[in-house]
């Protein structure tokens, strides 16, 4: 299952019989993600540049299953015992995919969170399994390939537009002015005679695309542990093959 996205280099992990459910209930749904994530190109310059609150990658990917019927959904429950609300509870999925003739797919992209939003959405797909809420819970991060790659793309990307420093940068890609102390970090790895590109990569990837954030060995952490579990999950990792260079 899945073997196209594989083949192009995707993590793929599925959990708890959701390859059965996706295979024999929902192909051409499995077949639809499939094919709007083999489409997703995101230029490396959109590793730098700012996304006003989000990344530009996270927004064409949303409206690619904004488009194909994937839209975001509030799920709302009460517990009424003897007409008195006991419990209320809502979770907020970003794509949801309704299937005719009964079952839904809940889906949540975590491109660069903190870690901790996979357990708040591993926990919400539990919990809106129990209550037979949803089919399958879709998990969508950066693969280990992208993490890996990362420091070596923002490098390129700096010495592909020969920038020379910060100021150059900020005035050309869209990038919001960075911290005194991110800045003063850059300029004492130029001081000590490492290259600029070099200098920058190292400390932009820590602070923007650190180990603590969402990323593909973060969420395997999660499923060794059993976070989401019964839910039937499906984890798919972004590789470097998406960045355009």
């Amino acid at each position: 299952m899945f073997e196209r996205l594989k083949n192009a280099g995707f993590d793929i992990a599925i959990r708890n019989h959701a390859g059965a459910i996706l295979t024999v209930d929902y192909p051409d749904i499995a077949q639809e993600l499939e094919d709007i994530l083999l489409a997703v190109k995101i230029p490396a310059e959109e590793l730098i540049g700012s996304g006003g609150g989000e990344a530009q990658s996270t927004q064409r990917l949303k409206k690619a299953l904004y488009g194909a019927g994937w839209p975001k959904h509030h799920f709302k429950f009460r517990l009424m015992v003897d007409g008195v609300e006991r419990v209320a509870a809502s979770h907020e999925i970003d794509h949801v995919r309704r299937v005719e003739g009964g079952g839904t797919i809940a889906l949540e992209i975590e491109w660069n969170n903190k870690d901790p939003f996979f357990d708040r959405d591993l926990e919400n797909f539990q919990r809106l399994h129990a209550q037979s809420a949803i089919s399958v819970g879709v998990l969508i991060t950066r693969g280990a390939s992208l993490q890996d790659g990362m420091l070596g793309l923002v490098e390129r990307c700096i010495q592909k537009h020969g920038y020379i420093d910060e100021a150059d940068m900020v005035a050309n890609m869209n990038m919001k002015d960075r911290t005194a102390r991110q800045k003063e970090a850059v300029q004492r790895r130029v001081d000590a005679q490492e290259p600029f590109a070099k200098a920058f990569a190292k400390q932009f990837v820590a602070d923007k695309f650190g180990q603590a954030t969402t990323h593909w060995r973060k969420l395997e952490d999660r499923i060794s542990r059993g976070v989401g579990n019964p839910c039937p999950l499906l984890l798919i990792g972004l590789p470097i093959g998406v960045i355009e260079e």
